[in-house]
């Protein structure tokens, strides 16, 4: 029978095992926070992207 010890009374490799298991995997997703851009914002890429637009139709 495996006895139990606390995990502070562990050493700080065994400790570090135990985390490294409990960690999950995101499996590929990033993990920054995303943020939305305002519309009423400037934003140079956007009237680029409009300008090309109002070219292209001509």
């Amino acid at each position: 029978m495996v006895q139990m010890v606390p995990l502070n009374k562990r050493s700080k490799k065994a400790q570090r095992e135990y985390h490294t298991k409990q960690h999950r995997s995101w499996h590929g997703v990033n993990t920054t926070t995303r943020t939305v851009s305002s519309g009423k914002a400037y934003d140079r890429n956007r009237v680029k992207r409009a300008a090309r637009d109002i070219c292209e139709e001509f």
